[in-house]
């Protein structure tokens, strides 16, 4: 079945009714800072907070009365299988989700909450389809792909249709990638109502196939993404075959614009956002003079991060921002010494927010201590001065190079 835009409205007839119609709103600060006029979105708004909760429920429309009772399967980590959970439950269909080993507790925890049976199987979805498909021919269930589908790849579609009611004059939307169903029917639907629209794809480098295949070069491949949501080795020929013919660029980005963008969304918009949708701002802030002059639209696809990288990202952009710094020094082993630093700091207007002071590991002469001070400031430049002032009162001080 080709996707054509008649699926993706009546898709969009079928599941308005249980689905949110998220709003696309103006990134007023980002767009600010970033000197373009930027739009999101909202799909972590969405029931389950994505846009998988759209094609899964597309899908489960479609099912005979037969295949409802028997129930649905699907292979996910993510946010596919607490869309298809959801929906199902919401129908009285039964669900199975196979997840792979090593899935975080909270996502297994969440998608049983929502009413489905996990099964544990499979080091990540390549190894775990095979066993997903033997189940449901096993059971007599139906298999629901998380992109590999054209009525699932119409309902994601249904997303373009509203941020076209919603932004008509849009002049681009970047999509993030991962197994192409959401770009598939972002670029159908996008493309009819407005031909002169640019759709531009955004993928983690690590994780980079549909790019590879749109610029007919070798993928990367390489390790772990904090987009894992996008995180797919074979996209499908489908969604692949819709890419070449309607998408209009394909760009990439790295691990540490990634989580710089998701920073941004948090600090600039308050969005909590996944990486996927961070490789989408990425890929915009990589190529900010193509965009200059337009209105852009980025599709924030989802806020499923888990809340202690969640953390661990807040700390990590204070710190590149200047706002949270570790100071080291050298200082005399002799009294004193801390509250002489300390009135420094807080006379420069920073705050004190942690103490390590050392005597015993350490590589100082024996009379002298280390002492690493973290401090809370307004930006790297008040670090800057604060350094300048600490310095002049002849104290040795460095800042580890931490990121």
């Amino acid at each position: 079945m080709t996707l054509h835009v008649d699926d993706i409205r009546a898709a969009y007839e079928a599941i308005q009714s249980a689905t949110i119609r998220t709003p696309t709103v103006p990134a007023t600060r980002l767009s600010h800072h970033l000197g373009i006029d930027l739009y999101l979105k909202l799909e972590n708004l969405q029931h389950t907070n994505a846009f998988k909760a759209r094609g899964a429920l597309a899908k489960l429309l479609t099912l005979s009365e037969d295949a409802r009772k028997h129930g649905v399967i699907a292979c996910s980590a993510g946010n596919h299988a607490q869309g298809v959970a959801f929906h199902a439950t919401q129908l009285g269909i039964p669900s199975t989700i196979v997840m792979p080993e090593g899935t975080p507790f909270n996502k297994i925890q969440r998608t049983s909450d929502l009413g489905a049976e996990v099964v544990i199987y499979g080091a990540g979805f390549d190894d775990s389809v095979q066993f997903t498909l033997d189940l449901a021919a096993e059971r007599g269930m139906t298999f629901i792909h998380p992109f590999d589908d054209p009525v699932v790849a119409a309902g994601q579609g249904t997303v373009a249709l509203e941020m076209l009611e919603q932004q008509p004059d849009l002049d681009c939307i970047v999509v993030p990638i991962g197994g192409g169903g959401l770009i598939a029917g972002i670029a159908v639907a996008a493309k009819t109502i407005r031909p002169d629209i640019e759709i531009i794809g955004a993928q983690a480098h690590v994780f980079d196939a549909a790019k590879a295949h749109f610029d007919d070069t070798s993928p990367n491949f390489a390790g772990s993404t904090l987009a894992e949501g996008i995180a797919v080795r074979k996209p499908s020929p489908a969604n692949l075959d819709v890419i070449r013919k309607l998408v209009d660029r394909v760009d990439s980005a790295t691990e540490p614009e990634i989580e710089q963008a998701v920073f941004d969304l948090l600090s600039y918009e308050k969005l909590v956002a996944e990486g996927a949708a961070g490789a989408g701002l990425a890929v915009i802030k990589k190529h900010l003079d193509h965009f200059a002059g337009k209105k852009v639209g980025l599709v924030v696809c989802g806020g499923n991060i888990d809340s202690r990288l969640l953390s661990t990202l807040i700390v990590r952009g204070l710190m590149r921002d200047g706002r949270i710094t570790r100071l080291v020094f050298e200082i005399d082993d002799t009294p004193g010494q801390l509250s002489k630093i300390s009135t420094i700091i807080g006379d420069a207007g920073a705050n004190v927010i942690e103490v390590i002071h050392q005597r015993m590991m350490q590589s100082v002469s024996l009379k002298q201590a280390e002492l690493e001070i973290v401090i809370e400031a307004r930006d790297q430049t008040h670090v800057d001065s604060i350094l300048a002032v600490l310095r002049d009162a002849g104290l040795k001080v460095r800042v580890p190079q931490d990121l």
